[in-house]
């Protein structure tokens, strides 16, 4: 495996936490009364636009971008009929683009996206809904409630697609799997629903991407195969479980092996694990 082992980004001290500025405040409230899924025709006719455009010109040029490689499309054959009745996915979160580099992965899936709720209030806000963004509302209770039954109702009655970054946040040519928060295992649990594994891995650019475009590291994107909630375990810890052979499954993944990996599988108000340099963001002048 290629670790860039870069210093460049300033990663947080803590694991879940963002380091990108939202420069813009849009002033959305995101309460009882937001359409967490929109399923008016307006929107739903920019959508497919939007969607229409990332077909012909924003995957193509994604994939020169990060180099990408996607590895793994067998499993959505192989398991069709399982994915078909509703999934929830998981990945690392290591480039503003592996949103796009994962919605090319599972093709002719379309998929929502668990958002942070600043991004969709910020500036690519509404491109972020356009893509399938659900804003997480971070403090108040009955909005929170509202968009789990949301995300209960895609899944269940839908037969959805939600993708979920566990970890909490972006930290660009990260190579450890930082642990994961319990939320993708709770909402897989609750609607009865698998688990699919994502997982990047990274490949070292060649002369010209590293000299001249400056390019830490090539992308490969690895699909996994789905994980079942064991359901001989109480709720909880059927949560747990999960969790734990998901965050494990994309380690493999990614190509570490759990056992290797400076992070445990659950987040517990984690802290950054400094396996090479204590020494990050130097320089660092934002999002690029």
């Amino acid at each position: 495996m290629f670790d860039p082992k870069t210093n460049k980004f300033p990663y947080p001290m803590e694991t879940d936490r963002h380091y990108l500025k939202v420069h813009k405040d849009r002033g959305i409230v995101f309460d009882t009364e937001y359409p967490y899924i929109d399923k008016s025709k307006s929107f739903r006719f920019k959508q497919n636009c939007i969607r229409f455009m990332l077909h012909i010109l924003v995957f193509p040029l994604c994939r020169i971008r990060l180099g990408l490689r996607i590895e793994g499309k067998e499993n959505l054959k192989k398991h069709k009929t399982v994915l078909e009745n509703g999934v929830v996915s998981v990945s690392n979160h290591v480039h503003m683009w592996d949103y796009l580099a994962n919605m090319m992965a599972i093709r002719p899936y379309r998929p929502y996206l668990l958002s942070w709720a600043p991004n969709i209030n910020g500036e690519n806000g509404t491109l972020i809904r356009m893509v399938g963004g659900i804003p997480i509302p971070d403090t108040n209770i009955a909005a929170t409630m509202t968009y789990l039954k949301t995300v209960r109702g895609l899944l269940r009655e839908d037969h959805g697609w939600l993708h979920v970054y566990s970890e909490g946040s972006m930290w660009e040519y990260y190579a450890p799997i930082r642990p994961f928060k319990r939320g993708a295992a709770h909402i897989a649990v609750d609607s009865d629903k698998p688990i699919l594994p994502l997982g990047f891995s990274y490949r070292e650019p060649g002369w010209i991407r590293k000299h001249i475009f400056r390019q830490i590291a090539k992308f490969t994107v690895h699909i996994g195969e789905p994980i079942f909630p064991n359901g001989e375990l109480n709720p909880k810890a059927r949560e747990k479980d999960l969790t734990e052979r998901a965050h494990a499954a994309v380690c493999r993944l990614a190509g570490i092996d759990p056992k290797d990996n400076p992070y445990p599988p659950i987040f517990n108000d984690s802290k950054r694990v400094d396996y090479y340099t204590d020494t990050y963001g130097v320089g660092y002048k934002g999002s690029h």
